[in-house]
């Protein structure tokens, strides 16, 4: 943890570094402080509009990147086990310096390290509380039994978000199916309770939250999208259950079940009351809380990485034996997204301004594709952003002002429930579609479930499954809308 922290610090003191160097730049030629716009959304925006587009060929980090972390555990496992971190953030730096020496924007290089930071401190903070409470339930599994807890935490993931519903029954999950468990069980896992349950609340997913900070309703989005996620969910489970009952392993046939359900580290749950909390601690929702500008992190990250340290060092050190707890996982995960949140920044921007300059020929159908299929191999949370920037700039209307997000939910629901659907459901179809998806894979890897390859998580479950669903969802809820 202790080499985690030191060269994810190394990567940001150089962003800052970088920043400096701007500054000075952009105060030589302008007369004012790049500093001054960070605190602020829409003005900082705006400066970025004004930078010069990145080369195409920036695209390659990302792209490498991203083949490295398919390929990577299939061809050449030990070299990857051992320097993916090494890979990962000397991307990150190629990046990094080409926007701060070459096109010096190091704006776009800090909204992205906040964006990270943002993430990684949900993330570990609710993979810790989560961790220092123990679930058991003492029943013998069977499609029913998987399938109700599917459920269960699809609907949980909209007031605990796919992050903490994910962490909360992950292990538990595992232990139910000891016996009897295997890939399927985690990829519907993942599917259902990582993704696509949390599409009915700001809470349930990043996308959706930026989406209320921007004006969105907290509750257009449940009002909007239950008829389709309701029959999605169910269609996803009924899937399961008959792949489940088809599996002839069973669980030790000898043991007596009890029929008790087990909880233990209830202080814990005060932990993940706190993040939640936490998550709208933002100047943007509550107008009173300071900003921190220019620091990439605001007084919500220092409350959920604080519940990192104090939720760890107060846990029930048998709960943490009982369900194998380390740090392994979240160390994958926050290694691997700061070399995909830095590398993906030139992809974003291009996609960016092809559909703003596209804007004009494209109608909810497309949006819907469009920002569901590039969800699944970038972060969904600027995709999400990015197309309904697009999306809004086809009706005249700026995405900075809450007033003409508000009229836009009214006037063009279709378009916000067609990125919306997608930036959520999509997020199944690769593991680094949604941040939960690698630390499900790493902790059920951990707990020696052989997962699918990067490749074959695509090629076996996503297509297959998921997209002919999603193409019924386009064809029924968005096809030939305006």
């Amino acid at each position: 943890m202790k080499s985690l922290i030191k060269q994810i610090s190394v990567v940001i003191l150089l962003l800052l570094a970088l920043n400096v160097n701007s500054k000075a730049v952009t105060a030589d030629s302008t007369g004012n402080n790049l500093s001054e716009t960070v605190a602020v959304n829409e003005q900082a925006e705006t400066v970025e509009a004004h930078h010069e587009l990145p080369n195409a060929l920036m695209v390659l980090p990302f792209a490498i990147l991203l083949l490295m972390i398919a390929t990577g555990p299939l061809f050449y496992h030990h070299f990857w086990e051992h320097h993916y971190p090494k890979v990962a953030i000397a991307l990150g730096i190629v990046t990094s310096c080409y926007y701060g020496f070459v096109l010096h924007d190091t704006h776009s290089l800090l909204h992205s390290l906040a964006e990270y930071l943002s993430f990684i401190a949900l993330l570990a903070s609710l993979f810790v509380a989560s961790g220092g409470i123990l679930i058991k339930v003492d029943k013998k599994a069977t499609p029913l039994l998987n399938v109700i807890i599917l459920l269960f935490g699809a609907v949980i993931a909209n007031v605990i978000g796919t992050t903490g519903a994910s962490m909360l029954l992950i292990r538990p999950f595992i232990n139910i199916n000891k016996g009897r468990i295997k890939p399927y069980h985690i990829v519907f896992f993942i599917f259902l309770v990582s993704n696509i349950g949390g599409a009915l609340t700001p809470i349930g997913d990043p996308p959706l939250f930026l989406g209320f900070l921007r004006g969105v309703d907290f509750f257009w989005v449940a009002q909007n999208v239950w008829h389709i996620w309701i029959p999605t969910i169910l269609l996803i489970a009924a899937i399961f259950y008959v792949i489940d009952s088809r599996n002839n392993d069973t669980a030790d046939e000898v043991k007596e079940y009890t029929g008790q359900i087990i909880f233990k580290g209830g202080k814990n749950l005060v932990y993940l009351l706190i993040i939640l909390i936490a998550v709208f601690i933002d100047p943007t929702v509550m107008p009173w809380v300071p900003s921190l500008a220019p620091l990439p992190f605001g007084i919500r990250e220092i409350i959920q990485f604080g519940v990192v340290y104090f939720a760890y060092r107060t846990a029930d050190n048998e709960i943490l034996k009982e369900n194998e707890f380390d740090f392994e996982p979240i160390k994958e995960v926050a290694y691997l997204f700061i070399g995909i949140f830095l590398t993906m920044i030139p992809a974003l921007q291009l996609i960016s301004h092809q559909a703003s300059a596209m804007g004009d020929q494209l109608d909810p159908g497309i949006f819907y594709w469009a920002t569901g299929l590039l969800s699944g191999v970038l972060d969904n949370a600027p995709t999400y952003l990015n197309f309904l920037s697009a999306a809004m700039g086809k009706f005249g209307m700026n995405v900075n002002l809450v007033e003409e997000v508000h009229n836009f939910e009214i006037g063009h629901g279709m378009y916000l429930r067609a990125i919306s659907v997608a930036a959520v459901y999509f997020g199944a179809i690769t593991y680094i579609g949604n941040g939960p998806n690698f630390m499900v894979k790493s902790i059920s890897e951990r707990a020696g479930i052989k997962m699918p390859s990067f490749f074959a998580y695509v090629f076996k479950y996503s297509l297959p499954v998921l997209i002919p669903i999603f193409f019924v969802v386009w064809l029924i809820f968005f096809y030939g809308q305006v």
